[in-house]
């Protein structure tokens, strides 16, 4: 008999740890799936992708609620948000998603789930509660949750994090954000347009520091525009407790060398996020970690080899769609005994203001970093039939077309662009030839034309090139120009 109870323990019941769980069950490992919540799927299903995007899709018709007569229809008086009921329509979508990540369904597949904190015992053998389990293989996958920063008074308020942000009793007034990234500008916009005053403050020069400038400038200032207010090149000092009951920031801006206080009704932090690792005794397994998470080479494999580490606690890219593909790549190694090794060139990631701006492969800020030859060939959405007649014109794709004259990366800034960027999902990791991509045939009039256009925009400038033009005339006698000529 085994020595082990388990093929397979999966600790952390996230994307990653799901993947891990049902692709080992499914393949016949006998699989133990810990998660130490009370429910599965994860901080993204219960305080992150599914609730943000449940209240940036309310947020968006109650904006064109308000903006009826800009669609030709009569404008109307529309009543102030109750938040009660949008927190109602955030649980109820968690819930119905909830289901697909229920006990019941990785019982179905195979794997035991038990809940509670996962402590290491050795480098097989873990504790939960009290109950022992023994694992031939161990897949860490627990995470990451919102980092705080030591900022004086922090402490002694009430603040919020992704975690309880969408689940508030009432809309704040005025509502303070700390950070620039994606989280921080996503909820910006979205309590913005749900009737929030909404300051946010940044220690960088600017928002979206990861993305190239001119895609962050303009959903800075579309952001702007609706009355979003950016205190960028701030330094927080300080958080205090308002003389109003309220919250008061203080800030040090770099640009005037003074410092300025911030009030508000609500504070959301957003500064990043911390691998989950408290609890685990990793040190017990021999597993090697530092401040940023665990430690992993190419494979996935920590320094115990049979031991394996996905998602947010490796600290890398902490995206749902990476930690699936790394569970996956953890289940190729561990159950397969494959070699495969994760490959993150091509990872797609996107940000869900309204314009969407998605983006995969090299940015031009990248390129200009790691000294690569490259062109920008621009595409705009108000030359798309589509977006005019929705009134989403704003925005761009950029094709960022490398030495060998393929394209190693694409960024779009307008409606529907994470949709839109699955094209180049596709055409990128397949190698699919510029000239494959420029003669697809897209039903007209939809965004997805915008793909066609930009690579016919680089195809075109060989086809209708005055060399094609000369060889053209050279053997078929074509005569050339007809405009201005005048009929005998």
């Amino acid at each position: 008999m085994s020595r082990f109870d388990y093929d397979m323990i999966v600790i952390g019941g996230g994307a990653a740890g799901l993947t891990v769980t049902a692709g080992a069950a499914q393949l016949g490992a006998r699989t133990l799936l810990v998660e130490r919540e009370e429910a599965l799927g994860g901080d993204c299903l219960h305080y992150g992708c599914v609730p943000s995007k449940t209240l940036i899709r309310t947020a968006r018709l109650y904006h064109q609620m308000k903006n009826s007569s800009y669609y030709g229809l009569p404008s109307v008086e529309v009543p102030e948000v109750d938040f009660s009921q949008v927190r109602r329509r955030i649980r109820d979508v968690i819930a119905t998603i909830e289901e697909h990540d229920s006990p019941k369904r990785f019982c179905s597949l195979g794997a035991k789930v038990v809940f509670g904190g996962a402590e290491f015992l050795n480098e097989h053998e873990i504790s939960v509660d009290g109950r022992h389990y023994s694992g031939k293989k161990i897949c860490i996958a627990t995470g990451s949750s919102p980092a705080i920063s030591h900022i004086n008074g922090l402490n002694d308020i009430s603040y919020h994090t992704n975690k309880t942000i969408f689940f508030m009793d009432r809309l704040p007034e005025r509502l303070i954000i700390l950070g620039g990234g994606a989280i921080a500008i996503e909820m910006a916009q979205a309590f913005s347009r749900l009737g929030s005053l909404v300051t946010v403050c940044q220690r960088s020069d600017r928002i979206l520091t990861k993305e190239d400038p001119d895609c962050a400038h303009l959903i800075q200032g579309i952001l702007e525009g609706e009355g979003v207010k950016f205190l960028l090149g701030t330094k927080v000092r300080s958080v205090v407790k308002a003389p109003d009951g309220g919250i008061g920031v203080n800030v040090h801006r770099a640009s005037t060398g003074k410092e300025v206080m911030v009030e508000g009704d609500n504070l959301l932090v957003a500064l990043g996020r911390s691998a989950n690792l408290a609890g685990l005794s990793l040190e017990n397994a021999g597993v090697e970690f530092d401040k940023k998470g665990i430690g992993v080479d190419a494979r996935l494999r920590t320094s115990r080899k049979h031991i394996f580490a996905a998602g947010d606690v490796i600290g890398k890219y902490q995206f749902t769609h990476a930690a699936g593909y790394e569970g996956g790549i953890v289940v190729a190694n561990a159950i397969f005994r494959l070699q495969r090794k994760v490959d993150y060139t091509f990872l797609p990631r996107c940000i869900y203001t309204d314009p969407e701006l998605a983006t995969v492969g090299l940015t031009e800020a990248e390129c200009l970093e790691m000294g690569i030859d490259f062109e920008v060939i621009k595409e705009p959405f108000s030359a798309n039939d589509r977006a005019i007649t929705e009134g989403a014109t704003t925005g761009f794709i950029k094709l960022i077309i490398g030495e060998n004259g393929r394209p190693v990366g694409v960024q779009i800034l307008g409606p529907h662009a994470g949709d839109l960027l699955s094209h180049w999902m596709v055409a990128l990791n397949g190698r699919v030839k510029p000239s494959t991509v420029a003669q697809a045939i897209h039903p007209y009039p939809t965004f997805g034309e915008i793909n066609k256009k930009v690579m016919g925009n680089l195809v075109s400038r060989w086809l209708f090139s005055d060399t094609m033009k000369r060889g053209l005339k050279f053997f078929f006698n074509l005569k050339g120009r007809a405009c201005g000529i005048e009929e005998q």
